[in-house]
């Protein structure tokens, strides 16, 4: 691990650890984010950059690397960054990302100060080289305002703030999903503990406009952990209404497209006869938090 000192290592300055997962494979896109991220103003950072199956190289002064030999996945990338890293609060934050305010950490942890409930916080997501940014980025069912903000029970995972301690109450990500709907579960879990998922709307992140279906096992997986986030994490029926509706709607979603409904129908299976656990299993969220969730308008059924 590099032992370089972090930036803005003021005393008086909230502390926020802040993890970039890469697999080196894009090299301008993580300078671009580790140039923003020494921009920030008014907090004092421990930023480690974790390599996934990639040793990181030609990292700035006041940035750390983390080593990890395998690709473990995104999930399990995330969390081993996350355990390195000290700060009051936690920022995750991908390698094609970057931050277009230099004091949005400042803000995002002042709306912590402001509102107690606040567990987890994502950003409105933007390419601001473009005015076409994908509505898949807008985390809940009305999508019509991308700058309007509100609770919501996924989030896009490019960007993320939450506390430490929060953080740890959860379990931290996924770790076995590889890929896909980690983000889901992180959010339910936060609502789990009592506080909130917060959309910003106000805020933002920049990421490019790229097509999620460039991952050669997109709708496998999506459809696999779909199942594996109900099993791991949902009680009785919801544990088998939850993956059975998404099952449905996708499959009209895709029927034009043989080969994905093919992909996400073996995928789904997959999600039953696999085991969901990555190291052990984790209590099911609970029956008071499905309550919430269904009267702030979302019940884990879509």
């Amino acid at each position: 691990m590099n032992s370089n000192s972090s930036s803005n290592n003021r005393s008086d300055l909230p502390t926020i650890g802040v993890v970039v997962l890469t697999m080196g494979t894009r090299p301008e896109e993580l300078n671009r984010a580790l140039e923003s991220l020494l921009d920030q103003q008014g907090v004092s950072i421990d930023a480690v950059v974790v390599g996934n199956g990639w040793n990181p190289t030609g990292v700035p002064a006041g940035v750390r690397t983390h080593h990890l030999p395998e690709n473990l996945g995104i999930p399990a990338g995330r969390n081993a960054g996350a355990a390195v890293v000290r700060g009051e609060y936690l920022c995750f934050l991908d390698d094609d990302s970057w931050f277009l305010d230099r004091d949005f950490l400042a803000e995002a942890i002042q709306r912590f100060k402001d509102h107690p409930g606040l567990g987890l916080l994502q950003p409105r997501i933007t390419d601001p080289q473009r005015d076409d940014d994908p509505t898949r980025w807008i985390p809940r069912l009305n999508k019509r305002t991308a700058e309007v903000p509100s609770k919501v029970f996924h989030v896009g995972e490019t960007c993320l703030v939450t506390t430490t301690d929060l953080f740890q109450q959860t379990g931290g990500w996924a770790g076995g999903f590889w890929y896909a709907h980690e983000g889901i579960e992180l959010a339910w879990r936060i609502w789990d503990t009592g506080h909130y998922v917060w959309y910003a709307g106000d805020m933002r992140i920049g990421h490019p406009v790229v097509d999620p279906r460039r991952h050669d096992e997109f709708y496998r997986l999506n459809a696999r952990n779909r199942v594996w986030l109900a099993r791991r994490n949902l009680p009785a029926p919801f544990r088998w209404i939850y993956p059975t509706s998404w099952l449905l709607i996708e499959c009209l979603r895709l029927r034009a497209n043989r080969s994905a409904v093919a992909q996400y129908l073996a995928g789904w299976k997959a999600g039953w006869s696999g085991s969901p656990w990555y190291r052990e299993p984790r209590q099911k969220i609970k029956w008071s938090t499905i309550l919430r969730m269904t009267v702030a308008g979302r019940p884990p059924i879509l």
